[in-house]
């Protein structure tokens, strides 16, 4: 039978150890998994259970590694005065989750990439001050930056905490690691598998520090996580 219009392509994302891509299926997101960014955003940091957010796949931009010889371009966003960056860790998933209590979350997980959630903050402050949903603060085009999936040793990895930071314009803006995280990954992944079935393919944003603020026209990111492929972008002033 034939489509009434040509299927959009899948989003993708390389491996940074081989040739094969990583099809995205869907983009989780956690809320302030950091006390210094819960802090910072004017709320409690208790270990309060987490909530979560999502974008759609639509949103991905494959980010060039920091050696390339360009970074990528991504356009600003209409509908926004006050665009944020919000660096994280990002979790891809190559099994489906399983919600027996012996489970281990961290056998589901297939690789980890460095991310950037892009927020409209002016927008989300107006639809919280309302009280109405900010999904459109979150789920635009162009949101969601990750870069080159990698696969290092998972324990090992995790158990070293490493540094999660950002710079524009080659100043610094976030610093943090990943042992400040209120629900640590496994936990995190628990929680989400018990509101949802988590597939192969489903991304995780697990995140932010402190130090999330503006992203003007012009700007070049750079963005790592120790030990994951580091990434580069700029805000396209001409896009």
């Amino acid at each position: 039978m034939p489509w009434l219009f040509e299927p959009f392509p899948v989003a993708a994302l390389p491996l940074s150890d081989s040739d094969c891509q990583f099809a995205v299926q869907r983009i989780w997101c956690v809320g302030r998994n950091y006390a210094t960014h819960t802090r910072e955003m004017g709320a409690d940091p208790d270990r309060d259970p987490p909530f979560f957010f999502a974008k759609p796949a639509s949103a991905l931009v494959f980010a060039a590694a920091a050696s390339a010889a360009q970074p990528t371009q991504v356009p600003y966003p209409v509908a926004t005065a006050d665009l944020h960056h919000e660096v994280e860790m990002v979790i891809a998933l190559g099994q489906a989750s399983d919600r027996h209590p012996d489970s281990d979350p961290l056998g589901w997980i297939a690789g980890l990439a460095v991310g950037i959630d892009l927020t409209r903050r002016d927008l989300q402050a107006d639809l919280k001050t309302r009280s109405l949903p900010w999904e459109m603060a979150k789920a635009f085009d162009h949101s969601a930056i990750v870069g080159a999936i990698g696969r290092p040793p998972l324990a090992k990895f995790l158990a070293s905490k490493p540094k999660v930071s950002l710079h524009v314009n080659d100043q610094q803006r976030q610093v943090g690691d990943i042992g400040e995280m209120i629900w640590p990954v496994a936990d995190l992944l628990r929680h989400l598998a018990a509101l949802v079935q988590l597939h192969p393919g489903d991304l995780v944003f697990t995140g932010t520090p402190a130090g999330v603020g503006p992203l003007q026209r012009g700007d070049r990111v750079h963005a790592e996580v120790v030990g994951l492929p580091r990434i580069c972008f700029e805000i396209n002033a001409l896009l």
